[in-house]
């Protein structure tokens, strides 16, 4: 689980692996998310790292400290979680990737039909 790749810093790569938690439903609203100290043991990172993480996620308003307890889904952060990593995706990927694909000369519908393919493996 600590494979981490040098594209990104490692708190946005354990931001991200605690969003697809809450966004496959792992985690549900409501539900305490694993400690910071677990999550640190787990990966064998700095604690502080994943507080950064953890921080992310409080910032955008899907995950709320309760003192003495831990990190806690909010009720309606899975809808808030979709529609916030969406809109990241579509400013900040997408632009990249539909460049990509032009400088490539890929057709579209050869791209979505091995998608396809690929999700019914």
């Amino acid at each position: 689980m600590d494979d981490f790749h040098t594209g990104q810093p490692i708190f946005v790569q354990i931001r991200q692996r605690l969003t697809e938690m809450i966004l496959r439903g792992s985690v549900g609203e409501g539900e305490a998310l694993p400690s910071v100290r677990q999550i640190a043991a787990d990966l064998s990172v700095n604690p502080l790292t994943v507080t950064k993480a953890f921080e992310a996620l409080v910032d955008i308003g899907v995950v709320e400290k309760r003192r003495g307890l831990g990190m806690f889904v909010k009720t309606g952060a899975r809808a808030e979680l979709l529609a916030h990593e969406r809109e990241k995706f579509l400013k900040e990927d997408w632009p990249r990737i539909a460049a990509q694909i032009k400088a490539l000369n890929l057709d579209v519908n050869m791209l979505l039909s091995t998608t396809a393919q690929g999700a019914e493996q």
